[in-house]
């Protein structure tokens, strides 16, 4: 074996998922390990979502030691550290990659990494691996895309990697290396139906300030649509998956490609539900009747705040009246909506919460999210605020969300405005039903208003 490839995401130790149900494959390293084996090398996957951290410690103490390519992403910074830690032990070289390590090579690189790879992964290490093979690790300065610790344990960092032209050349996913019926049987257990994902492009054009580029850049590539329905067809015929989940960033961006695939899903009488994230201003009538021909039964939209200041602040480029019509669009034709929203963005104040709270009313999705804002490092927003940042923890503890941020509210200010936008729209929902008591009514009205109390004394109170 050349290289053994891991990502460090544990389902059972993922409280949160566990609930949630919803495990997907990971593409990124599936990617990685199909890329590489079409160019000869002898590469595994330990896929360990369903598995632990000892049956992979076992793997490493077991294999005769080669390279191991770890995916490491703000969420599983703990774990991947803990991984690499015993892997160098035990005598293997260690590369990481993924969405973070990028962002903070000196920390990877501390914490056992030789390498860090920036950038798509693919050709970076199809050119890194003869090199750490044989251990030459004089010439690792020729390869581009990397970072390292030179002899004397400095940083050094190779000049940028190219993107990826032709994401067509690229082979499937090896989606056969990892144990997809757990997958598709977790699925059916907490969900009576099974799901895969798969991705028809790579990277987001757009510059919202907070949003991390790190892999891809700001570059929007598309595969063929007849080779993403080549895909759809083989994913059907193998797996016979209840529906599908289109992981792109922005799925509807280009509305050219969106009708050939649809025509190519037409002529070969192919129909299977589906989720996906678009943009608001990338939706139109047009669009939204493809997608409900296509059998999008659930679009999820980035609103992130009903104040267009604060929209307006991030670099969003979208209004809220575009995120309405969104709604709207997909209402129309049958379609769920899920929403994400962020609160606690520089410059928010009550008004913009208030401004949110009558934007979800007005909108009314089926389903929202929320979430505080937080810097990632890389990001125009991290800039902006680094300087009033505080590490809680020991960085190899700890991620990205859990930095706090000086001058902003405190997290029971952004758990109240949660709890006043949820119970604002069971209250409006409520309404609606003429079944619904009175108590009920008035307890959530009680709830609201000392809600409101709160965070107007709040922000009274961080005005001086």
């Amino acid at each position: 074996m050349d290289l053994l490839l891991t990502h460090g995401y544990f389902l059972n130790e993922d409280a949160k998922e566990l609930q949630i149900m919803k495990p997907y494959a990971p593409l990124g390293i599936l990617y990685l390990c199909s890329h590489l084996r079409q160019k000869g090398f002898d590469v595994e996957v330990f896929d360990s979502t369903f598995s632990t951290r000892e049956e992979l410690y076992k793997v490493l103490r077991t294999e005769t030691p080669a390279i191991l390519g770890i995916y490491a992403n703000l969420m599983t910074r703990k774990h991947v550290v803990e991984i690499l830690r015993a892997a160098r032990e035990l005598g293997w070289i260690c590369v990481v990659g993924g969405p973070e390590p990028g962002a903070y090579p000196k920390e990877y690189l501390e914490c056992g990494a030789h390498i860090v790879v920036n950038g798509e992964g693919e050709v970076t290490m199809e050119e890194l691996l003869p090199i750490l093979l044989r251990r030459d690790f004089e010439s690792l300065r020729h390869i581009a895309g990397i970072a390292f610790l030179d002899e004397g344990e400095a940083v050094r960092i190779t000049g940028p990697r190219a993107q990826l032209r032709d994401l067509d050349a690229q082979p499937l996913p090896a989606r056969g290396d990892i144990a997809m019926s757990k997958y598709l049987s977790a699925w059916r257990t907490a969900h009576g139906k099974s799901s895969v994902s798969l991705i028809t492009a790579r990277g987001c054009p757009y510059r919202c300030r907070w949003c991390s580029h790190q892999v891809y850049g700001q570059t929007h590539r598309r595969r063929n649509p007849v080779l993403v329905v080549d895909e759809i067809e083989c994913l059907i015929s193998e797996y016979q998956p209840d529906m599908m989940w289109i992981a792109d960033d922005v799925f509807t961006i280009h509305h050219a490609w969106l009708r050939t695939y649809a025509s190519e899903m037409r002529q070969r009488n192919l129909h299977i539900p589906f989720e996906c994230i678009t943009r608001a201003d990338r939706m139109n009538s047009e669009v939204a009747e493809l997608m409900a021909t296509l059998g999008c039964f659930r679009i999820w939209i980035g609103s992130e705040s009903g104040s267009q200041r604060v929209l307006d602040a991030m670099q969003r480029d979208v209004t809220t009246s575009e995120v309405q019509t969104a709604v709207e669009l997909c209402r129309e034709r049958g379609i769920q909506t899920g929403m994400f929203l962020m609160w606690g963005y520089e410059g928010e104040d009550l008004s913009d919460i208030e401004a949110t709270l009558e934007h979800l009313k007005r909108t009314d999705p089926d389903i929202f999210f929320t979430t505080v804002a937080y810097p990632i490092k890389g990001t125009p927003y991290y800039e902006e605020v680094k300087d009033r940042l505080t590490q809680v923890k020991p960085w190899a503890e700890t991620s990205d969300r859990e930095i706090t941020l000086r001058g902003r509210h405190p997290r029971s200010y952004y758990e109240t405005a949660d709890s006043l936008l949820r119970d604002e729209m069971a209250l409006q929902r409520a309404s609606r039903v003429a079944e619904t008591s009175p108590e009920f009514a008035h307890d959530l009205e009680a709830r609201i208003n000392s809600a409101r109390r709160f965070l107007r004394d709040a922000q009274r109170e961080a005005q001086g």
